[in-house]
């Protein structure tokens, strides 16, 4: 999952949203620099990533992608869901997603003090990009693809040929996503139980 999901995942606050955006960026023990709600929601990012590589639809869906280049499907699937779940939103919410994505901005810069260094220039580029909005198209994945590949040190180029398999198989993986999301939407919650 990419970051609409981890976010849409942890909609009942702003810090569980922060929590959510910060998985990414945060290593060891995060109960040692972060309030006990964005801890709480890094491991719970963690979780959601684990969780998902390892669920079978998901396995299954690395599959379609050249042997080559499997090793950046996931990194592709991730943001090719976060297309699918923006295109499909009202599927699985009942704000509008350009409403949801508003209000998810304004609470990060709420929060700006809560920051990683890494975060505070990615925040800033995502809203004035609108990184969420444009999941909504399918050009946002080649875009957000080229974004992801320039940072990787070697071998960026096997991810953006993952576009290519994507491509060929694109309608069976959407429809692995719907199979999925709800899977996932049940472990979340059921992995919140847990922690309360």
């Amino acid at each position: 999952m990419n970051y609409l999901a981890h976010i849409y995942l942890a909609q009942h606050s702003g810090d569980a949203q922060l929590g959510a955006l910060l998985g990414d960026f945060v290593k060891g023990d995060a109960r040692k620099g972060f309030h006990l709600d964005i801890a709480r929601e890094i491991h719970i990012h963690r979780k959601i990533d684990q969780y998902t590589d390892q669920h079978p639809i998901v396995r299954q869906a690395r599959n379609y992608f050249a042997i080559e280049r499997r090793r950046f499907a996931g990194i592709l699937l991730d943001i090719y869901y976060d297309h699918v779940l923006a295109k499909n939103w009202s599927t699985y919410s009942d704000l509008e997603l350009d409403r949801f994505i508003a209000d998810f901005y304004k609470k990060m810069l709420a929060r700006r003090q809560f920051f990683t260094a890494t975060l505070d220039l990615l925040v800033p580029r995502m809203i004035e990009q609108d990184w969420l909005g444009s999941y909504q198209n399918r050009d946002g994945v080649n875009i957000a693809t080229h974004r992801v590949s320039s940072r990787l040190s070697k071998n960026g180029h096997l991810l953006r040929e993952c576009l290519l398999d994507l491509e060929r198989h694109e309608q069976v993986i959407e429809l692995g996503f719907h199979e999925f999301f709800p899977q996932l939407q049940t472990f979340v919650a059921d992995l919140r139980g847990n922690l309360s």
